[in-house]
């Protein structure tokens, strides 16, 4: 009888996709170790078909987002009465009418698509506590686990002198102007005149224009930068900033905080589940008190740089996402067997 790990490098994993994010892209890496595994992208209806052939030649299928690519899984894998998991990240299951933004909004067709696989996906994994709460004002699913996103730790590490560089990442449109805090981030800068702030992300429409408009000058706009070069930022900043509304994780702080970044964060989402204690709280859209926190923040001692990468190992790690997520599917695919 072959062991458990020849059997899981025997078991077929269809992975639907829409977006290949980076997170998505590690995802598929971890799970590529462990088993065979068939990519599918879906991004036109026509598509539907490559879905329908890879879940039924697999053993289970798994999509990163509850959307109409997850929903074509979901109910492939019923009709061939096969295995699914779905990896709920956030905008999926968020309603957030006062920032428009959530793919559970009413009147929005995401809104069937979601609840449909939530409801039905034999396996639920949500990236944070704050997220698994999204997804019961919904529905509630077969199986419903937190897995958080993993950090490589091996690659964002501090690396070189820190200087005094307030960082903010993230692609800017109209969409996310609100939802992430650049507002609030360029408005905190006055208040700092001396320190620099660097708003980090490539510039999908021209709301760069009304930022500049409002910016001190000590901000710059990087635009576009490469992998290699933001893990330079990250390296380089004391302090990094995660102004949201609404955030289902906080991948770029996580990682920004594993480089040693002292973060200054809002009280929302999921923020305070991966800042923890090492770092600092503010009321959202609030420039003055931000600046206030920033201020502090670049007075701390150092010992709070190192407790934010510790926490970061230590909760955060793309191992302890590896093994939870492998478990994940090990387990369902050993239930059905019998195992």
């Amino acid at each position: 009888m072959p062991s458990k790990e020849e059997k899981q490098a025997d078991i077929k994993v269809a992975f639907v996709y829409y977006s290949f994010s980076s997170f998505v892209k590690s995802d598929y890496e971890i799970l590529s170790k462990h088993f065979d595994v068939i990519k599918v992208n879906y991004r036109r209806i026509w598509d539907a078909f490559k879905i329908a052939k890879v879940v039924l030649k697999s053993d289970i299928s798994l999509s990163w987002f509850a959307g109409g690519h997850a929903f074509l899984m979901v109910l492939f894998s019923k009709i061939f009465k096969k295995k699914s998991v779905v990896i709920a990240g956030g905008g999926d299951v968020a309603c957030v009418p006062e920032i428009d933004y959530g793919g559970m909004r009413k009147n929005k067709r995401s809104r069937f698509f979601a609840k449909f696989v939530l409801k039905h996906a034999d396996v639920v994994l949500a990236v944070s506590k704050f997220t698994k709460r999204e997804v019961l004002k919904h529905t509630k699913p077969k199986i419903l686990k937190v897995v958080y996103n993993g950090i490589d730790a091996e690659k964002f590490k501090p690396g070189g002198e820190k200087k005094d560089i307030v960082l903010t990442v993230g692609s800017l449109d109209k969409s996310v102007l609100k939802r992430k805090g650049f507002v609030t981030f360029v408005k905190a800068a006055k208040y700092l005149p001396n320190i620099k702030f660097v708003l980090v992300g490539k510039h999908i429409d021209d709301s760069i224009r009304y930022l500049k408009s409002i910016a001190p000058r000590n901000v710059e706009f990087t635009g576009f930068v490469s992998d290699e070069e933001l893990l330079r930022w990250y390296q380089k900043a004391k302090i990094y900033c995660q102004l949201s509304y609404y955030e289902a994780f906080g991948l770029a702080p996580a990682e920004a905080m594993a480089c040693g970044c002292i973060p200054v964060v809002t009280n929302r989402g999921a923020l305070p589940e991966v800042v923890g204690d090492a770092g600092f709280y503010v009321p959202y859209g609030n420039p003055k008190a931000t600046a206030e926190a920033i201020k502090e923040a670049l007075n701390s001692s150092e010992g709070l740089s190192k407790k934010a990468r510790k926490r970061i190992k230590n909760m955060f790690s793309i191992e302890r996402r590896e093994e939870k997520l492998i478990k994940s599917i090990s387990e369902l695919i050993h239930d059905e067997d019998g195992i």
